[in-house]
């Protein structure tokens, strides 16, 4: 199921589950996954996309193998906060996820996490070929660490 608001995601993720982060790209989709606590993300991989229903079936793959608890997909608004068609793309991944699975699906503000991730990994010194085989699962891993904390944070309140 989907959720408008990430508040309503944070209180249908069920808890001690691993949850993971999906920045979803037109050629390839980021994975990241968080230990059980949801305390941290660690990127997992890249998808490179082929047609929905056999990257569908790669991510349930990794949803079964890592008995993960809910998808969290980065939303990439516009700098305004404005949406525009990406968002729309993602939205309609979303959706027809949501055809598959009763996973909770819920969406975070992905701005800047890939400009990010891009920061990590010339701060670690990662080579460019490097950084173009990683910089889909880094970011992912920014967007699902992102969320965790607002998770924690709502937690708290």
């Amino acid at each position: 199921m989907i959720y408008d608001t990430f508040e309503e995601f944070a209180v249908a993720a069920p808890g001690f589950t691993s949850l993971a982060g999906l920045d979803l790209g037109d050629k390839t989709v980021g994975v990241a996954i968080s230990d059980r606590m949801g305390t941290v993300a660690t990127p997992l991989e890249t998808i490179r996309r082929k047609k929905f229903t056999l990257d569908a079936e790669h991510l349930f793959e990794i949803v079964k193998k890592r008995e993960i608890g809910g998808l969290v997909l980065g939303l990439p608004r516009n700098m305004d906060g404005s949406e525009g068609p990406r968002c729309q793309k993602t939205r309609a991944f979303a959706r027809n996820l949501a055809r598959l699975t009763e996973l909770p699906i819920g969406f975070w503000d992905e701005r800047l996490s890939t400009v990010a991730a891009e920061r990590a990994l010339l701060e670690a010194d990662t080579s460019r070929k490097r950084r173009a085989e990683v910089i889909d699962h880094v970011a992912a891993s920014y967007i699902l660490q992102g969320a965790l904390d607002r998770m924690r944070h709502l937690k708290n309140d």
